[in-house]
C-alpha cells in the first residue's frame, strides 16, 4: 500500500507540474517535478514535462536529451513521442518528426490521434511524400472530420497532383464555400482559397481572400507569392 500511496503520490506532482507549465511558471512546473523524481526518478512524464519547459526556455538541446530520456524509459509514452514529435517539427527535422508521430499514431489508445495522423501528413508534406501525406491526411479527417488543416492540406495535394476529378469531388465535400468561410482565415487557407476558386473562375471569392490576404498578412510569403504571380500575369 506504500508503493501505490507513493505511486499516485509521483502522479499528482506531474500533473501539478504540467498545470504550472499551463499557467506559464516554469519555476513551480520544475519544483514539482523534483518533488515526484524525490519519489521516482525514473519516472517517464517527469523527463517529459522537463523537455517541454526546457523548450519555452529556449534551452532546446536540453529539451531534446530529456523527451529522449522519457521515451527511453518508456517507449509507449505516446504523449512524450508526440511532444517531441512537435518540437522536431518546429526545428524543420521532418524525417525525425515522421517517425515519432507514426508510434504515436499506431497507438489506438492515445486521444487526439486524429491530430497525430494531421501532424503526420504535415512532415510527409514537408518530406516530399505526397501519397503519405495524403493517406495520413485522409485518416485524420475518418477520425474527425471537423479538422481544418487536413482538409485543407489535403485538397491542396489534388490541385498539386492536378487530379481534375478526384479534386473536384474531394472539394466539394472538404472545400466548399460556406465551410471555407466558416475557417480560421491564417493566410496559407487564403492562398489556397485564391488558387482553387481561380482554377473554378470564381472570381468574386478570389478577389474577397485575396483582400483579406492583403489586408491582414501583408508582409506573409503567402502574400509574397500572390504578388509575384500577379506581377507575372
Amino acid at each position: 500500500m506504500a508503493d501505490a500511496s507513493e505511486e499516485r503520490a509521483a502522479t499528482d506532482y506531474i500533473q501539478l507540474a504540467l498545470a504550472y507549465f499551463d499557467n506559464n511558471d516554469m519555476p513551480g512546473a520544475r519544483r514539482h517535478v523534483n518533488n515526484a523524481f524525490d519519489i521516482d526518478n525514473r519516472i517517464s512524464d517527469g523527463y517529459m514535462v522537463l523537455a517541454m519547459v526546457f523548450q519555452r526556455e529556449g534551452d532546446l538541446d536540453l529539451a531534446d536529451s530529456n523527451f529522449l530520456r522519457a521515451i527511453s524509459l518508456d517507449q509507449n509514452n505516446s504523449r512524450a513521442r508526440n511532444n517531441y514529435a512537435a518540437m522536431l517539427f518546429s526545428q524543420e527535422r521532418f524525417r525525425e518528426s515522421y517517425e515519432q508521430l507514426e508510434r504515436v499514431a499506431s497507438d489506438t489508445s492515445y486521444e487526439g490521434r486524429s491530430l497525430v495522423f494531421e501532424g503526420l501528413g504535415r512532415s510527409a508534406l514537408r518530406l516530399g511524400r505526397q501519397e503519405d501525406a495524403k493517406a495520413a491526411f485522409q485518416r485524420a479527417l475518418q477520425l474527425n472530420e471537423n479538422l481544418f488543416i487536413a482538409p485543407l492540406e489535403l485538397a491542396l495535394v489534388y490541385f498539386d497532383q492536378e487530379r481534375l476529378s478526384t479534386r473536384s469531388s474531394i472539394l466539394s465535400k472538404l472545400f466548399d464555400h460556406h465551410a471555407f468561410l466558416q475557417l480560421p482565415h491564417t493566410p496559407r487557407a487564403l492562398f489556397a482559397g485564391i488558387q482553387i476558386e481561380g482554377y473554378f473562375q470564381n472570381v468574386e471569392l478570389v478577389e474577397n481572400f485575396s483582400l483579406v490576404l492583403a489586408t491582414l498578412y501583408p508582409t506573409s510569403p503567402e502574400f509574397q507569392t500572390f504578388q509575384r504571380l500577379n506581377n507575372a500575369n
